[in-house]
């Protein structure tokens, strides 16, 4: 297995992004990346010693002092003042997990010889990924255009010496951690500053992150409704392929497909039915998981463009002798993505908590609450509260961020995403899906044991005596806060293999 990822021009699938980082992978730099940063940072050095024009943020300010000519002597100052007055952030923390991707999306982002950044800038910043030395970013500053400028600028400052990072399970300022690798602080010069808080790594650090998650629930929600069917005694025939084939939405047909090989083998669903139909909540599996999926696919779509992308401003292009200030560092391709992320993620949620709520209805031979002796114990009655106000509240994260706009800088940046509030918001939601489906499992593997001594599918028999050796079957009223806690650390460590 290889244990270090060459940073080059090769396509960078999420699933490879997914490797590095459980695989625990180190990176470097490829030769030819090597060669296209140095390059370009030649080119720039040319340039500017040959002519002196205004050129956006390179020897001009930024923002609206776009028009402020800034002279040579004081070119390396302008892109250390840049990086200290933008480090802005405020709120949670961002966390280590994400934090560590921005560094590797950034690196990727530089290495393709469009930014004009120093070779030892962006060998730091990989000296950064594979030492785990972690700037300290905020979750709150960024608009989302002009690119994550706050959280970029935290992310920037240990490189000059400045900030906080994560080192060996503490928080200390760079500036120690600097000394203990015997590392200079980088001198920034012309250009790059604004290269590195330009940029969308915020944005799209989340977007990884949340889509690397989703792809695993979207197939745990598959599962783990595929145990509340059988709990519920439902029926097999709505994940029939017929259906699905005549309305052929490939998440839909998937979805189906995915359920029929799950239940294959139970004795549970081949048993005689009482009842003609099941609620919309079963019988509409494939249809609402399923485009879920869709939504998933499409977002991996946009992300996989902008993690190899150039993101930052102005862009060189050495071939054709043009420094071209644009809009790359607009985030709305991911803010709109993010936001339809965020509601099909909150529609797994819902239909989950729905099933949660069928199966402590004391329907179909189930006790109410699923618990002997109703009454004396109040069995499951409570975690259904939990899920539903947890639902609650993912409809209210699925209103979109994207439709927000609020001028800035003194009106040069008139319209912006707000990706980064889209990206924080859809963390939430898939955490709190995680703890829906956490509780789903707990009411389905209870439901189950009321259909023995009949079984169910191999796979889910192994799935559910794995689950069962953490969260044992309720016999009478026990605290379930620590069943929530043990049901969401066993899906945790569910491992899937992702597939592009």
């Amino acid at each position: 297995m290889e244990t270090i990822h060459y940073i080059s021009s090769d396509v960078l699938h999420l699933e490879t992004l997914h490797q590095i980082i459980s695989q625990h992978k180190t990176i470097a730099l490829s030769e030819e990346a090597k060669v296209n940063i140095q390059k370009c940072r030649n080119y720039l050095d040319k340039k500017m010693s040959n002519d002196g024009a205004p050129i956006y943020g390179i020897n001009t300010g930024f923002g609206s002092l776009c028009n402020v000519k800034i002279s040579n002597e004081n070119l390396s100052q302008l892109q250390s003042n840049l990086v200290k007055s933008h480090a802005c952030g405020t709120g949670d923390l961002v966390p280590n997990e994400i934090v560590k991707i921005m560094l590797l999306l950034k690196i990727q982002s530089l290495s393709y010889g469009h930014s004009g950044v120093q070779l030892q800038t962006v060998e730091r910043l990989v000296d950064f990924y594979n030492n785990d030395i972690l700037p300290i970013i905020y979750t709150q500053g960024s608009l989302g255009a002009s690119g994550d400028l706050a959280p970029l600028a935290h992310l920037s400052l240990p490189l000059i010496g400045g900030g906080e990072v994560f080192f060996e399970g503490k928080t200390v300022n760079a500036s120690e951690v600097l000394k203990q690798f015997n590392w200079q602080p980088i001198v920034l010069q012309s250009k790059e500053g604004l290269a590195l808080l330009n940029g969308t790594q915020f944005m799209s650090a989340y977007g990884c992150y949340i889509l690397l998650k989703a792809m695993k629930y979207s197939y745990l929600a598959d599962v783990i409704s595929a145990i509340s069917l059988e709990g519920f005694d439902g029926r097999i025939e709505p994940f029939n392929e017929l259906i699905h084939y005549i309305r052929p939405h490939k998440g839909q047909i998937i979805t189906a497909q995915c359920m029929q090989q799950l239940l294959d083998g139970s004795q549970i669903i081949a048993q005689e039915k009482q009842h003609v139909q099941d609620p919309y909540s079963f019988r509409c599996i494939p249809q609402v998981h399923g485009a879920s999926k869709d939504t998933i696919d499409y977002v991996k779509k946009v992300f996989k463009t902008e993690i190899n992308s150039v993101t930052d401003n102005p862009n060189i292009f050495i071939e054709s002798d043009a420094i071209i200030s644009g809009g790359n560092f607009h985030g709305q391709p991911l803010a709109l993505a993010l936001d339809f992320l965020a509601i099909a993620l909150s529609e797994l949620g819902s239909i989950s908590e729905r099933r949660t709520y069928q199966l402590i209805s004391g329907l179909r031979g189930l006790p109410a609450f699923l618990v002997d002796n109703p009454g004396l114990n109040s069995g499951f009655m409570i975690p259904q509260y939990t899920a539903a106000s947890i639902a609650s509240q993912n409809k209210q994260l699925a209103t979109p961020a994207s439709v927000d706009s609020i001028v800035s800088s003194n009106g040069q940046e008139d319209h912006v995403s707000m990706g980064a509030n889209a990206a924080t918001k859809c963390l939430k939601v898939m955490e709190n899906v995680e703890r829906i489906l956490a509780i789903e499992l707990m009411n389905a593997s209870q439901a189950i044991e009321f259909r023995r001594p009949l079984q169910s599918s191999n796979f889910i028999e192994m799935f559910l005596k794995s689950y069962r050796e953490e969260v044992p079957f309720v016999k009478e009223d026990r605290i379930l806060h620590y069943d929530i806690v043990n049901s969401v650390a066993f899906l945790e460590s569910f491992v899937i293999e992702l597939e592009d």
